[in-house]
Formats: C-alpha cells, structure tokens, sequence
C-alpha cells in the first residue's frame, strides 16, 4: 500500500485510478488502543456447511469504493492561510507545480499553481480515477486578449461546461521572474452534483495547458488536448504537532547511488545496502526523502525493508526489482523500516516510542526500493534518490513494532478480469488478538496501506463484539479497553483492463491487500492475516466444471493460478466466486515474527460476525446565501511585489 470518487460531493466515496502501487499512511491526533480479551473466550458457533448450488444464487451487493495510497507523515501543524507546506510537480517535466494548505476550521483546501511557461491557459482539476471526462475543474484561460477563470465541469465527451456553483473561488494572480502564480480555493465539500469532494486519501488531481486562445469555457474539449496528464497526492494533511526530538540525533542516509532511470513509464528499482558491522540498537524516530534534484516529478514512491535475521549474508543487488538477475533471497527482505510517497512530508514517531533497528537479534542487511514514474519515458536521467534515517542511542520507554493487517499473499485470494469494483477481506480475528497482545493493549499511531497496480481502496475497520467501532487508518480518537477486537481489511480493485485473473502474490503484475499498522510497546505478534480456506475453493472449481462447457483442470498437480486461468468468467463463475469470498471458512495466521504461527487451530475458522456496521458520515455542505453568477471572473495579471 492504492472507491470511485464519486462525483457528487454529498456521497462519502473515493477512487484510485490505476497505479503501480499504493501505499498511504494515515496519522491520528492520538492513538488507539487495541487489546485483548480479560475474561474468557467467547464460544463461536460453528462453521455452518457450504452448499455450493446455494452459493451460486447469492449475489454480492458491491460496496461503493474508496481509496488511498499514498504516504502520509505525521507531519506538520495546520499552517497558516498564507503559506503553502505542501508542494509537488504537476507534470513530469515541471513546467506546473502544485502548493497547497489546509484549513480545517473553515474546512478549506487553498490552492496555488505556478506556470513556468503558459501560452493561453491551464487546467486543474479532480475526477474518478483521474479522466478527464466527468471532471471538477478550475480553469484559466485567454482569448487573446483577456483572461478568465471559472469553476467548471466536464462531460462524458470531454467538453467543458460553466458551473452553476463557482466553488473554486480566485484569490489572485500575479507573474514573477519564475513564471506566473495562480491562488484559488475550494471547500472540502460543496454538495454540487458535479463537484468532487475532497476527503481524507488519495486524490486524483488532473492538469492541462492551453496552448491555443479560447474564445469560451464552452468551446473547450478535453479529447483534443494534447499536453495532459495525472497526479495523485493527499490533499488533506494530519493536523497534529511535531512531536520534540532528542539533541542527539545521527542520520544515516539510504539511497541507490547513480542510477540511470530506464525510459519506461513504470520502473521498481532495488538497491542492497547493509549497516557498519556491530552498529548497536538504536531508535529511529523521524525519517524524510531525499530526492535527487530535477527528479522530483519522476521519484514516485520509496522503502526501506530490513532483511529476516535468519540469513547470515545477503548478495549484494543493485537493479530492476523484477529482474531475472535479481537474487531470490532478496525476497526475503519485506519488514518495513521507512516509507514515502510523493507529497508526503518527514515522519515522526511520538515521543515515547521509536523504532528499533541495529543491535544483534535483528539483521544488518537493507532493502531500498524506488519506484520511478516516467510517463514521458525520458532517456538520461541518473538518480540517487532515497531515505534519511534520525536516530538516537539514547532508546525511548517503548519499541514501535509494524503489524502486518490484511491478506496472505496466496493465488487463492483472486480478481476475475473485467471488474470495475472487486472487494476481497482480510481478517485478524479475535482469537488472535486475544492470544498474542498484552493485558494492556497496544497503541496504534500510523497506518501505511498496500496493494499493487488493481488497488483503488484500502481500508481496515476495527471492531469488537460484532459492532464496528472504528475505521483504523483514520481514527482520530483514544480508546482505552477494546477486548476481543477483530481488525477487517477490505480492498477493493479494478481488472477492467486484464483478461485473465489477477491472483494474489508478491508480483507486481499481483496483488497484495496490506495494512501496515504503526504501534507500541512492540508484540511478538508481526502478522495477522487471513485467506480462503483452500478446500472450498476447490469446490468452486468443480463447480465451474460441472456447470460450464469448458474444462477447468482441477487435478492436484495443476497450480490455483492456472486453475483461475481456465475458468470462463461468465456473470455465473463471477457471482458464485464473490459470494463463496463473502462468507466461506478462513485459514488465520496469526504469526510471531519467526514466521512462526501462535499455537492453536487456525483452519477453517468462521468469518467474524458483524452485527453492527459504523454509519455513513453525514456529509457537510456549503450553503451560500448569495451565490455568484454562473460568469467567469476576470483576471488581472499584477506583478510580485519586490522582495
């Protein structure tokens, strides 16, 4: 760790567009307790009998989408009206960049564009998925000789419309030596039907240069310009403090030295590194990029994994992470020490925790990947881009651990081809947070999501006695005695553009339902997950057969992935396979970080039952008693003030 947005700002969903990889962090203002049962086990009913021809007419309602992805930081206070914290390039070229800050009282997003090089006007927007069909647009453009901004929208077909509500509100324009500054604003919500609303996640925010005068908004088509493209970034920012940092901070710097980025758009790059032989324990408690310069709009997103303490040595490595010269062990470097996507700011840990790295029970051995974003496949660009570690010798009261949330990366979790929104779950069951975390509980202060290029929507819900208490990744509040909790993480994907099932797995061409949760004191407990129980699966496949014209293999030695590759995805096969996930017995792991599973039976165990679901939050709208005309505002280039 990648919902539709929704177009209608009153309807609480969110979408991802395909990428190739999502990764988000939230924050919370506080930290959430998750605990273990004091008293005794509650007696599940047993795991009722599946019968598969019931199965077949059951029909899994899908769950509107939303998304994330990227890494958030617990990061920053909420800054002032008049400056701009947050910053990232537009296009890959950097000719558009983006700043922006947070107004949460007024609930307020303020916008600034700088245009290094404008002809006759530019495009900002958001839409589902980033198209630009169907969009909520900001747009500046020039006749020749006078220029204009609007709210807008576009149609199915790409052409522009003036909005009947002007949400986008100008707050000026003015040219520097750099080039030409833009400053609007917009609420989070409006409750205009074509208006996106802004929430906490992933947004998809799209661009485009005019290069020709405009006579109208009106005579604007998006199919037909040529300089366009697409950025994800989380608009709304963690509004906490920064915690205080020890005065004896050392960094160390991970970074993959002179790279040359291959001129693809999608590149995953893996670079071995390893710590001074007998580097002590230390605790790392902030982290922050280091991106080489002019490649900030390529550097999409980078971690740091430490390697398993089982192995000795590891190769040396320095290469395309999906190489076939890639060594296998490197495979078994996946413990997240750091991670960052673009648009995040430096992470911090709170005061009372940090994480441990260094010492003899943990590995010296370090995995940096770097994912590289170049859509305009340009040639020559060398990179050392990577990540500062602070730490201290001088340990806090606590170690934070990272617990792995979600799915087992197996072929039995699955997304047949052509699916606008696929939903599968992963559970962390009460059994297993009963067993393996302490009396007191444990406290969770971030959440890192994961999946790989299908992802629209991660998101993991914590729950206790069948009702839904809290969404983890976003939860802002303490909560001191929740027992027997089950920990839900659901993904949501898309395969409209696959014609073959997307099976789970570490691949990139995989997929992975992730949720990586921040927490203290540290457990022995490093995973819990769950999958399909595999014999119910392969009861679908004889089911398949049984009912389709074509052969699915169903022999023992052939593989589920060709298994999956064989069946016809028919409305029937599709139905039955969303409904057999949707309550089907579940394989638990409830692993220590050995690798090694917490004694007990963890087969075939029934889904948790929810009896309670959290509501839907009410949306917030924006009443204007006076609304402006539905006319463009005027806009008069001043120049920048001396400084």
């Amino acid at each position: 760790m990648y919902p539709e947005f929704r177009r209608s700002s009153c309807c609480y969903a969110r979408s991802l567009k395909r990428r190739n990889t999502i990764l988000q962090q939230k924050t919370a203002t506080g930290t959430l307790s998750i605990g273990r049962s004091s008293g005794r086990r509650r007696m599940r009913p047993s795991c009722p009998a599946l019968k598969l021809r019931e199965v077949a007419s059951m029909y899994l309602t899908m769950l509107a989408v939303f998304l994330v992805v990227l890494v958030a930081a617990l990061q920053g206070t909420d800054p002032p009206e008049n400056s701009f914290p947050y910053r990232v390039p537009l296009d890959p070229e950097g000719v558009l960049e983006l700043s922006w800050n947070v107004s949460y009282p007024l609930e307020e997003v303020h916008f600034q564009i700088l245009a290094r090089e404008l002809k006759y006007g530019l495009i900002f927007g958001m839409s589902d998925r980033g198209d630009f069909e169907n969009a909520d647009l900001a747009v500046l453009w020039s006749n020749g000789v006078r220029s204009y901004f609007a709210d807008a929208w576009s149609d199915q077909k790409g052409r522009l419309h003036m909005d009947s509500q002007q949400n986008y509100k100008l707050l000026g324009a003015h040219k520097a030596p750099e080039g030409l500054y833009l400053l609007f604003k917009r609420p989070f919500g409006t409750c205009d039907p074509k208006d996106y609303l802004i929430e906490d996640g992933t947004v998809h925010l799209i661009y485009a240069i005019l290069e020709k005068p405009v006579p109208s908004l009106e005579d604007i088509n998006m199919s037909g310009i040529l300089r366009k493209g697409l950025q994800r970034v989380q608009l709304l920012k963690p509004n906490i403090s920064l915690p205080e940092l020890p005065g004896n901070l050392k960094t160390m710097e991970i970074r993959a030295p002179d790279v040359v980025i291959p001129n693809q758009e999608t590149t995953y790059w893996c670079y071995m590194t390893e710590l001074p032989d007998g580097f002590p324990k230390h605790h790392i408690v902030m982290y922050e990029p280091v991106i080489t310069e002019g490649n900030e709009a390529i550097v999409h997103h980078m971690e740091i994994f430490q390697c398993a303490a089982s192995f000795e040595t590891f190769p040396r490595y320095s290469g395309p992470c999906d190489s076939k010269m890639k060594p296998e062990r490197l495979n078994y470097c996946r413990h997240v020490l750091a991670a960052w996507a673009m648009g995040a700011q430096a992470f911090y840990y709170p005061e009372e925790a940090g994480l441990a790295f260094g010492g003899p029970s943990s590995s010296r051995y370090l995995r940096l990947e770097v994912h590289y974003h170049n859509p305009l496949k340009l040639k020559d660009h060398r990179d050392s881009s990577g990540i500062r570690l602070y730490y201290t010798a001088s340990l806090r009261p606590n170690d934070a651990g990272i617990m792995e949330l979600g799915l087992v990366y197996t072929p039995v979790m699955a997304i047949p081809p052509g699916e606008s929104s696929f939903n599968l779950t992963g559970y962390c069951t009460d059994k297993c947070t009963e067993m393996a975390l302490p009396e007191t509980g444990i406290h969770v202060f971030a959440s890192q999501l994961h999946t790989h290029l299908t992802g629209r929507r991660v998101v993991t819900v914590l729950s206790r006695q069948g009702r839904e208490q809290e969404i983890l990744n976003i939860d802002n509040h303490y909560s001191p005695h929740f027992q027997g909790d089950v920990l839900t993480t659901t993904c949501t994907y898309n395969t409209e553009e696959r014609t073959q099932a997307t099976v789970g797995g570490f691949s990139i061409t995989e997929e992975m339902c992730v949720n990586y949760i921040h927490y203290y004191p540290r457990t022995e407990l490093e995973l819990c997950k769950s999958a399909i129980d595999l014999g119910y699966l392969r009861r679908y496949f004889s089911l398949v057969n049984r009912f389709d014209d074509e052969e699915v293999c169903t022999c023992p030695e052939t593989s589920v992935t060709q298994q999956f590759s064989s069946v016809p995805w028919n409305s029937f096969n599709r139905d039955v396979l969303k409904s057999l996930y949707d309550f089907a017995p579940i394989s638990v792991h409830c692993n220590k970080s050995s690798a090694v599973q917490f004694p007990g039976e963890w087969e075939k165990q029934p889904l948790p039952t929810i009896t309670e679901r959290l509501p839907d939050p009410a949306p917030h709208c924006e009443h204007d008693p006076h609304p402006l005309p539905t006319t463009p505002a005027l806009v008069k280039l001043e120049k920048a003030a001396a400084k």
